[in-house]
């Protein structure tokens, strides 16, 4: 019997590949995951909040956890808020959802 997928509400399919939806800690003492929080993955970022430093180690922390290039992860969404909506081209959400431990 087929059971049905797990229901991941930080985590939405996209034609293109996946939309996470992230809440993010600027100057934190490192870059890591730090657990699910209101519907959102929690990632705590080493870069400070400034001329897009932590919008860019997010995507590059993204694309190594998701085993993608930097080119296919993009702020989609709240690009100078701490809660952001990022596009991940050519992954697949189970996938996405192994890899994020989610």
């Amino acid at each position: 019997m087929d059971r049905p997928a797990p229901v991941t509400p930080w985590l939405r399919p996209d034609a293109r590949g996946v939309r996470v939806a992230v809440a993010v800690t600027p100057r934190a003492s490192r870059t890591e995951l730090a657990g699910v929080a209101d519907g959102r993955l929690r990632v705590r970022i080493a870069a400070p909040p400034v001329e897009g430093a932590a919008n860019g180690e997010l995507v590059r922390f993204l694309a190594k956890a998701l085993g993608v290039p930097r080119a296919a992860v993009a702020v989609a969404a709240g690009a100078t808020g701490r809660r952001k909506t990022l596009l991940v081209q050519g992954i697949a959400v189970d996938a996405a959802r192994q890899r994020l431990g989610g």
